[in-house]
């Protein structure tokens, strides 16, 4: 498969899951709106246009590059032991979200790491724009890591592209301000994280940002001990986001930009700065 092909992919899965929980929203918002979409959606989505550009421009290769090289060559461990294709993407898959997992601990306990995500942390609301508001630093960064891991293992460029979707997919709904029935989220949660379960990251509480931290399957949470069920004083009244950056100028695209310049280095979740200078 070619990468315009799955530019095409991607593109379309995105469009598609974007505009159903936009929908998904407005027919059956979980949370009242503290700030809406009129003064954040702009800053949020000029992120997401900011971090393509960055990717395309200076790597522009990609993950799906990266698996197309690794199978065309016999790199990685995949093909040393001469994996069938049905397994070494299965296995691609699973260990790419556990990276994913794992590089997202990395970005709340490292300083320098948490300067470049607190961006993501620092949306006042909570919706389906939260899921692709990460600094174009973090977002290189992260494509580094799964071009790494493609690389070592040699996974196949449809577990790749499939990864990919499913991981786009996935951060907008487990981000989306929806509201389900409570047996559907139990039910769908077993499996993949629910926007109910993925909200608790978003508290303002540091010990509820301190956990829930997968993307796509709930096991790793439950797996490594970072699993919380629910947020101390309930969804409905819960804080979202951080007590720095809070002031509405902090929504403009600009100052997106550079948060990961401003403010203490060591506000950590479990030590956040009142100082939003």
């Amino acid at each position: 498969m070619s990468l315009s092909i799955d530019l095409v992919i991607r593109i379309a899965a995105a469009a598609s899951i974007f505009a159903v929980m936009a929908l998904w929203e407005i027919l059956a918002p979980r949370r009242p709106r503290s700030v809406g979409r009129r003064a954040r959606w702009p800053g949020n989505l000029g992120i997401l246009i900011v971090d393509a550009l960055a990717v395309r421009l200076l790597i522009p290769v990609a993950a799906v590059g990266a698996a197309l090289i690794a199978a065309g060559n016999g790199w990685g461990l995949f093909h040393a032991i001469g994996l069938r294709l049905s397994l070494a993407a299965l296995l691609g898959f699973l260990v790419l979200d556990l990276a994913i997992y794992a590089q997202h601990v990395a970005f709340h306990k490292a300083p320098l790491l948490w300067r470049l995500h607190r961006m993501h942390h620092a949306d006042p609301d909570f919706d389906v724009t939260t899921g692709v508001r990460f600094h174009p630093l973090e977002i290189l960064l992260s494509m580094l890591i799964k071009i790494a891991v493609v690389f070592a293992l040699g996974i196949p460029p449809v577990a790749v592209i499939a990864f990919e979707v499913v991981l786009n997919a996935t951060s907008m709904f487990n981000h989306g301000n929806v509201a389900m029935p409570s047996w559907l989220d139990r039910a769908l949660r077993a499996i993949v994280v629910t926007p109910d379960m993925h909200r608790v990251h978003h508290s303002v509480d540091p010990r509820e940002t301190d956990s829930n931290f997968g993307f796509n399957l709930s096991w790793w949470d439950r797996l490594f001990g970072t699993y919380r069920a629910a947020p101390q004083g309930g969804h409905a009244g819960m804080t979202i986001g951080l007590p720095t950056f809070r002031d509405r100028a902090e929504l403009r695209l600009d100052r997106l930009l550079t948060q990961p310049f401003r403010g203490g280095v060591g506000d950590l979740p479990r030590r956040q700065s009142t100082d939003s200078s």
